[in-house]
């Protein structure tokens, strides 16, 4: 089977979970996956010359990703984020500010990358700030034209707005978002909310996207393109937390976009990934010697 190279491209950063620190920041947790699921893939972000920096590297070469595009920023700390957990399992975050990676830097390695990239999942957090909004957005132009642009909205606290939400929109081929963002972002660029379908149906037009997805937690998703909608009810599961499921469920799909699954193929296989890092604590949980694929194929 063919490996594609896959980039997260954003924060990287310390999760403080009641139980414990964990590394997080979504393109982490996607890329994890990814690479889980046989692609080649890469963190380009930005982490500090420090403890935390240090351990974030040691962790992510562990876990597989490719570490050598992250940049070390010699003044800003590596991010951190406090993580509590609902009664319903939802994480409530608290993020601190300024971090390394607000300070992303469009660099002639990372140039070269996103040349090289098949796809490349971006979100909003890291756009937070001037300098890492501006070299994502050169990141994307910089892509090949078959490379895939896939943004993830993960909208967190107050950082996020009207525009970076419709920059975004313009650079991005495929989009993800959960059903309570969903109203949020049809508000905030001016169009009418009716029912999950037909708005995402009428976001997906909007901005010529390729597919929209729209997650619904326990209930599953929505995928629409151009040819029509398809929806997956969930699968039943013994939540731990939900900590990185969201960016699992993003793997998942992205590893089946690129092998040009059907619909049906690539909502069930979303679905799958996101709901083992559900069944888990925090969002890189390990596949152990069994492996990813035989671990999703178990899920009912």
């Amino acid at each position: 089977m063919k490996s594609f190279t896959i980039v997260g491209l954003g924060e990287v950063l310390w999760d403080f979970l009641p139980g414990g620190k964990q590394l997080g920041g979504a393109p982490a947790n996607f890329a994890y996956i990814a690479g889980l699921l046989g692609d080649r893939a890469i963190v380009a972000s930005r982490v500090g010359r420090d403890e935390l920096g240090d351990e974030a590297v040691a962790k992510l070469t562990k876990l597989g990703p490719t570490t050598s595009y992250l940049q070390h920023d010699p003044v800003h700390p590596t991010g951190t984020v406090k993580v509590g957990v609902d009664t319903r399992g939802q994480p409530r975050f608290e993020i601190a500010e300024p971090a390394a990676w607000d300070f992303l830097e469009w660099t002639p390695e990372w140039r070269a990358l996103a040349r090289e990239a098949d796809a490349i999942c971006f979100g909003s957090l890291a756009q937070r700030s001037t300098q890492s909004l501006e070299s994502i957005h050169k990141f994307l132009l910089g892509k090949r034209a078959d490379g895939v642009a896939i943004f993830d909205v993960n909208l967190r606290q107050q950082f996020y707005g009207a525009e970076v939400l419709l920059q975004s929109l313009k650079r991005a081929d495929v989009v993800k978002m959960n059903d309570e963002e969903l109203p949020r972002v049809m508000g905030l660029l001016g169009l009418p909310y009716d029912d999950e379908v037909l708005s995402a149906t009428r976001l997906r037009g909007a901005y010529g996207l390729k597919l929209l997805c729209v997650t619904r937690g326990c209930r599953g998703s929505l995928l629409v393109d151009e040819g029509g909608a398809n929806e997956h009810p969930g699968f039943r599961i013994t939540v731990a937390d939900t900590v990185g499921a969201g960016d699992a469920f993003t793997a998942g799909l992205v590893h089946h976009y690129l092998r040009e699954s059907s619909l049906a193929e690539m909502n069930e296989a979303a679905n799958r990934a996101g709901a083992w890092v559900a069944s888990h604590a925090g969002g890189t949980p390990a596949a152990g010697k069994q492996g990813l694929q035989e671990l999703l194929a178990q899920i009912a």
